[in-house]
């Protein structure tokens, strides 16, 4: 996995160098010119400015409809839904048409940037490693962080952000057990950066000042703006995407290039939105914005990436979102400025501040945000309004928003990531997979004696009524009779199971999943549910708990842990190490010697040891030989060095003591 992780920094790093080469290579034929590119653009005559990003649209768009349509879009969803339901699986060909597809949109002039296709691409990268070496479950998901992870690096000469980046936005769990590979590949990523362009600054950062305490107020006001301005671009994206999906009916492989088209239009008069905008964030930063016109880009700026990538366009949010922030803090500063000149506030401070606010904001990642900047600044001093502005920004955001700005676009393909792996896991499961628990029903004719009689000698807070056919009718919890046992005496011969019990209670059938059953259990605030026969028959078979439904998934959790690591280990011809699983052993162990020659028939080691073998590891010329449950004829030979066997552990251990 280590060796995996720095090849995957290596050609992650590369491929990072490839596009922003690209990316130069193609601006620089699309707007021709001695000086920067906003000089380039305003030098030119306007019907360039608007065929440029057009024409950028028209070929991008056949690319992305007919040969992978993963390519469309940020980039970033498409790698989270891979982890979340695809066991980190991306198809190779992403990589290149995403290379492509992203370096044409963003070198003509469209408004997207390059970080999402970097990460995109990273993750492909580590996806293709996992799926030529036949690695699976957990290691083919962070070999993808590390794919992610080395892109991050790369682009912002920002390693410890790109590690976590990995883990908090691509696979969403601080806990990972593999968190040093990525480490590794985000390292190794930087330094293939640092070696073929140097040690860069993505951006030109000014110093950073605290001038006055009561800076700190202004911060608050800053982490709430970019907080209100994070849900508006969240907002943005998705109502533009449903607005062009029901407004314009044209081929998809048509739609890039009236997006760009629009994007053309908008640039005639703010020339500032083309392109991933680093230009304009340095300048920002070194406080050369007017407050109005820095204020009017954060609208145009959303509403130019909303265009893109709402027409179909490739390309990232990262950059735009650093944009956005970068002017709103550059025109918050300035504008405080002019208000209170005695504070000598750093207009280039807020914009820093800024950038960071926004990228809280909009990708629900705080710490990614917070170490960004403190990586590009080095500046300790700067943490303090950052961690407040950045954490303002983000519960603002989450009071307005419900979903992120990468996690919008897999709502609406019906994938849910704040319950992901567990969601996905009880869906696999059914209640059919369950034993229920055994019950002994009363008849809907049962006097209130009879009732109490039953509440009282079992510990179930339910009791399910049913009729004289065993089909459900009710039930009745300890908590409808407390009000009746005030007078039991009156009551016995007046009240009957059917007067007091719940009709028509929720119950389970054994097709439906365990992610069904516990949302049923949510929705009627109960423990457990009875399990009927069938929809029509409506037969008792039993009830089901939530305990029961819990102990199933982490059953499964364990399984699928223990399962994925013998595979990678089996794959990988590794030594096998030792796995218990409630009593039974699966360990490998070096063949006795007694045993070369013979076939397991003869060994017949199930009846003599008491264990089984699943597979034989032979040796020939330098290469291990996998052969997966060998049949009984086979016989072990003097290269068979190894024997992979599942038994009781005492029954391992005798076997052992051949060795």
């Amino acid at each position: 996995m280590l060796l995996l992780a720095i090849l995957i920094g290596v050609i992650a790093g590369l491929g990072a160098i490839a596009i922003r080469m690209a990316i130069t290579f193609i601006s620089d034929l699309s707007f021709p010119g001695s000086g920067d590119l906003l000089t380039n653009i305003n030098n030119l005559p306007w019907w360039w400015i608007l065929a440029m990003p057009t024409l950028g649209g028209l070929i991008v768009g056949p690319i992305i409809y007919f040969f992978a349509p993963e390519a469309k879009g940020t980039g970033v969803p498409e790698v989270m839904q891979a982890v979340l339901v695809k066991g980190g699986r991306i198809r190779p060909r992403v990589a290149i048409a995403k290379a492509i597809c992203s370096s044409i949109t963003i070198g003509t002039g469209n408004s997207v940037g390059r970080e999402g296709p970097i990460i995109q691409i990273g993750s492909s990268i580590g996806s293709t490693f996992a799926q030529f070496f036949q690695i699976s479950g957990t290691r083919t998901k962070t070999l993808v962080g590390c794919g992610a992870a080395a892109g991050i690096a790369a682009a912002f000469n920002a390693p410890i952000a790109g590690a976590l980046f990995a883990v908090e936005i691509i696979l969403m769990d601080f806990a990972v057990a593999q968190f040093s590979p990525i480490v590794i590949a985000s390292v190794t990523a930087t330094v293939i950066s640092h070696k073929f362009e140097g040690n860069f600054a993505a951006f030109l950062v000014p110093h950073y000042e605290l001038n006055s305490s009561l800076e700190i107020f202004l911060y608050c006001i800053l982490g709430i703006a970019c907080g209100l301005i994070s849900s508006l671009f969240i907002k943005s994206i998705s109502l533009v995407d449903k607005a062009v999906e029901s407004t314009f009916k044209l081929p998809e492989y048509l739609k890039p290039g009236l997006g760009g088209l629009h994007i053309g239009l908008m640039a005639l008069v703010f020339p500032q939105i083309m392109g991933v905008g680093y230009g304009s964030i340095n300048l920002a930063l070194q406080g050369e914005f007017l407050w109005q016109l820095a204020l009017v880009l954060v609208f145009l700026k959303i509403l130019a990436t909303s265009i893109t990538l709402g027409f179909g366009g490739s390309g990232g949010i990262f950059a735009p979102s650093l944009f956005v922030g970068a002017m709103l803090g550059a025109g918050f500063g300035a504008l405080a400025q002019e208000l209170w000149p005695s504070l000598n506030i750093s207009i280039g401070a807020y914009a820093l501040v800024g950038m960071g606010g926004i990228v809280a904001g909009t990708t629900r990642a705080p710490i990614t945000a917070i170490i960004m900047i403190f990586e590009l600044t080095n500046q300790y001093d700067v943490i303090l309004p950052l961690m407040l502005t950045c954490i303002l920004s983000l519960i603002i955001s989450q009071k307005l928003s419900q979903e992120s700005i990468y996690s919008i676009k897999l709502i609406k393909k019906n994938i849910s990531i704040k319950r992901g792996q567990e969601q996905n896991i009880m869906k696999d499961l059914y209640v059919s997979d369950l034993v229920p628990s055994p019950v002994v029903p009363l008849l809907n004719t049962a006097s209130f004696n009879e009732i109490v009689q039953k509440a009282t000698s079992q510990r179930s807070p339910y009791l399910p009524i049913v009729n004289k056919n065993n089909q459900l009718q009710g039930m009745v919890s300890l908590h409808d009779i407390k009000s009746y046992l005030l007078e039991p005496d009156l009551l016995s011969d007046l009240i009957i199971a059917q007067d007091i019990m719940l009709t028509n209670p929720k119950s389970v059938v054994g097709d439906e999943s365990l992610f069904q059953a516990l949302e049923k259990m949510e929705a009627s605030d109960l423990l457990g549910l009875p399990k009927i026969d069938g929809i029509k028959t409506k037969k008792l078979v039993g009830m089901v708990w939530q305990k029961d439904i819990l102990d199933a998934y982490h059953c499964e959790v364990r399984r699928r842990d223990i399962t994925s690591n013998l595979a990678d280990q089996l794959y990988q011809k590794q030594n096998l190490t030792h796995v218990d699983m409630h009593g039974v052993s699966l360990i490998e162990i070096p063949t006795p010697k007694s045993f070369i020659g013979k076939s397991l028939i003869e060994l017949d080691v199930r009846a003599k040891y008491g264990v089984l073998v699943l597979t034989v590891k032979r040796t020939n010329e330098g290469k291990t030989e996998v052969i997966p449950f060998p049949g009984p004829a086979y016989v072990i030979g003097e290269k068979d060095s190894l024997l992979v066997v599942a038994g009781a552990t005492e029954a391992i251990t005798g076997l052992q003591s051949l060795v």
